[in-house]
């Protein structure tokens, strides 16, 4: 079964930047879930997972603007510090989460005082050229909940 729009496809995959340094990977855990054609993942990397199979290698370069955007200039916003996800005490250059009406949003400290941190907005990725290799594991159709809800469920998918 070839990847098309509403099959949830599981891969495993390696993440580096444009200098070769591996940024994240999907060995030793389980492989990345999605349901194809609903935004869950990056432009590019979906465009790059069409039509491929159970078994097919992924090599695939993205551009900014097909995976993280360009870095927007003076994006920085100041949000009260209980709103920053992810540690307990902060320090800039720490990578937080924040919940926005957008959903789940990363963004990198910059100043933190003892109520309000200064945070840039940009994804910490953005502006890179990112290299993505892997493999697809399988691919299935996705269940009416699934289809309805708009994500994969399950094992390297959303838990609800």
């Amino acid at each position: 079964m070839n990847i098309d729009k509403d099959l949830v496809v599981r891969f495993h995959y390696t993440l580096k930047d444009d200098a070769g340094e591996t940024l994240d990977s999907s060995d030793d855990a389980e492989p990345m879930t999605y349901l194809h054609g609903h935004g869950g993942l990056l432009p590019g990397l979906e465009e790059a997972l069409a039509g491929k199979a159970a078994g097919d290698k992924l090599d695939v370069t993205l551009p900014p603007e097909k995976a993280f955007g360009d870095r927007v200039a003076d994006a920085e916003q100041r949000i009260p510090v209980k709103h920053l996800g992810g540690a307990k005490k902060w320090q800039p250059g720490m990578t937080a989460v924040v919940h926005t009406q957008h959903g789940h949003r990363q963004v990198t400290v910059l100043k933190v005082g003892q109520t309000m941190a200064t945070v840039d907005t940009n994804h910490p990725l953005a502006g890179k050229t990112l290299t993505f290799t892997g493999e697809v594991v399988d691919v299935r159709e996705a269940t009416p909940e699934e289809l309805s809800h708009g994500h994969a469920h399950g094992p390297g998918g959303h838990h609800h």
